[in-house]
């Protein structure tokens, strides 16, 4: 009879167990956040299902329990919190309240991530300083690197999520020729020349309008620093020479007046930076305000808006973080200034002078824009070492990057705002 009772203890212990949860916060006790969305991302991969808990503290993650999980938890030094099932439902009714703004939102397949990126065919050394690639082998999160003749042939539906960084969609080659070497250059004019282009420029609108095309098709975009900023102005300069000199002919006189933002994801009304010899700021998107504003000080920032967990899941998604105010950090397109952002674009992050950090949509797909190059880089121009995340593995400005990673395993909800 004794031994009966023990195997029966046994197995409703082995059940009890079996029913607990594990929470990961991500608050300030968290001791590695980066590390928590690798965790997170890797676990979709493997088919296991994640619960995101909106604003509860600063956005934490919730799975069935497992040893194994635990284990990667101990191994990665992200700290986590055991539960038994009661405590995990008591938790999420509470969260369900709704006079609370939180609300749990399922994750249910990780992402296939491209980064779009020259290292695909040159050095191309200060692309070394990508912070999504940076921050995504950090997370050990799995990526594609790819770059124009991927694009050219037809490979964007084999992926959901595509990041573009220090890009120049111009073809100016990012107006800055200590930052892109000849052999940069002669990479992307072999390309131009395989796929019958006479100009980089020309290959440049065709990959900006194939990734349009991709967006609007149902994928997600992210593009932070340049990528942002050239990105719409090559739509907008559709059948228009703005590039002087570079390309053997001078710039259209009349370039500025020809400009068609219907045709742009964020940016309007904004005015070209023509002349060659005058900076390298391609247009007024780039915040001046914002570009200098702050560089190597510690008390200039950004702040996130708040959203409605429940009923604008997305943008709630995308600013989840234990910080509200983001510390402002340096890129060749900081920020972006106030009268060039469309109207149909959502504000999700903001200072005094300039917003930082914005989303929309287009046909079934989402973007989001964020200025500046490294959230944790305070080096001036020029090539610089890569950030080392060792020393940042709770960057709230690195978390934005993230959120980004993540919002497009849950299952869209229609946003009220």
């Amino acid at each position: 009879m004794l031994k009966r009772t023990s195997i029966f203890l046994l197995v409703l212990f082995s059940q009890i167990c079996l029913a607990n949860h594990l929470l990961i916060p991500m608050d300030k006790s968290q001791t590695n956040h980066l590390k928590a969305y690798g965790l997170a991302y890797i676990l979709l991969k493997g088919d296991i299902d994640v619960e995101w808990l909106l604003n509860y503290r600063g956005g934490s993650f919730k799975v069935q329990y497992s040893k194994s999980i635990e284990n990667e938890c101990k191994l990665r030094a992200i700290s986590y919190e055991i539960i038994s099932e009661a405590a995990s439902a008591q938790l999420i009714n509470e969260i369900s309240n709704p006079n609370i703004n939180m609300d749990v939102v399922k994750l249910h397949k990780a992402a296939k991530i491209a980064v779009y990126s020259p290292i695909k065919i040159s050095p191309a050394e200060f692309e070394n300083t990508d912070a999504v690639l940076l921050v995504l082998k950090y997370a050990e999160i799995p990526f594609d690197v790819i770059y124009d003749e991927e694009i050219l042939k037809g490979e964007l539906p084999k992926y959901d999520w595509l990041h573009l960084h220090h890009e120049d969609f111009t073809g100016q080659f990012g107006k800055n020729l200590r930052r892109t070497s000849q052999e940069d250059i002669k990479a992307q004019e072999a390309i131009a020349n395989r796929f019958g282009f006479t100009k980089v420029p020309q290959m440049k609108l065709a990959v900006a309008k194939a990734i349009k095309e991709f967006c609007a098709g149902g994928g997600f975009l992210f593009a932070m620093c340049s990528g942002a900023e050239t990105f719409d102005i090559a739509l907008a300069a559709e059948g228009i020479d703005i590039v002087d000199n570079l390309d053997g002919d001078g710039v259209d006189p009349n370039a500025q007046s020809k400009l068609d933002f219907e045709k742009t994801f964020a940016f309007h009304n904004f005015k070209l930076q023509l002349d060659e010899y005058e900076g390298m700021n391609f247009s007024d998107i780039n915040s001046s305000a914002g570009r200098y504003r702050g560089w190597g000080e510690s008390d200039v920032y950004f702040s996130l808006f708040d959203f409605s967990a429940k009923w604008d899941v997305i943008p709630a998604m995308l600013v989840q973080n234990h910080e509200n105010l983001i510390r402002e950090f340096f890129g060749q397109t900081t920020a972006f200034s106030k009268n060039t952002v469309k109207p149909s674009s959502l504000i999700m992050g903001t200072s005094s002078s300039s917003d930082r950090y914005i989303y929309g949509e287009l046909g079934r797909g989402q973007w989001t824009f964020y200025g500046g190059h490294d959230p944790e880089g305070r080096g001036g121009g020029g090539r610089r070492m890569p950030t080392d995340l060792n020393l940042y593995p709770n960057s709230p400005g690195y978390r934005l990057i993230l959120n980004n990673i993540l919002f497009p395993s849950a299952r869209k909800k229609k946003r009220k705002t």
